[in-house]
């Protein structure tokens, strides 16, 4: 990532991820690591009871693991370009896409970063909604 991260971690993101198998723990700190990484001022929380979500200025990633992968949830409304093809899912999603990462994958770091990047530049700029029209 080039620096040292160094951010407000939220102790039950902590916990979520602890619980997890360490091959999931390892994916989920690596993504943790890099969208905080990408602005210093994303800040984490969970939502939904129990999912990692990372925001600023709205949502920009979530987390979730599944039995054999983990999902990262870009809230992104569709509209960032994906050059280097890792979304896996979510294709036709009007709100999310995802990027799966499975055990024994190393995750495309610079192009996930890049994603990060669009979406916090959406985020400042009233959101995906108004960027399409929709807000």
């Amino acid at each position: 990532m080039g620096r040292s991260v160094t951010y407000s971690a939220d102790p039950r993101v902590d916990s979520y991820i602890d619980a997890l198998p360490e091959w999931q723990q390892a994916i989920c700190r690596e993504v943790r690591d890099l969208v905080h990484a990408t602005d210093d001022e994303v800040t984490e929380t969970i939502k939904r009871r129990v999912q990692p979500y990372f925001v600023l200025q709205g949502n920009i990633c979530a987390l979730l693991a599944a039995k054999d992968h983990v999902n990262v949830f870009l809230y992104d409304g569709a509209i960032v370009p994906d050059p280097e093809r890792i979304i896996t899912g979510g294709h036709d999603n009007q709100t999310a896409r995802t990027v799966a990462v499975r055990k024994g994958e190393t995750i495309n770091a610079p192009a996930l970063r890049a994603m990060f990047q669009q979406i916090i530049a959406n985020n400042r700029a009233g959101g995906w909604r108004k960027l399409k029209g929709e807000g």
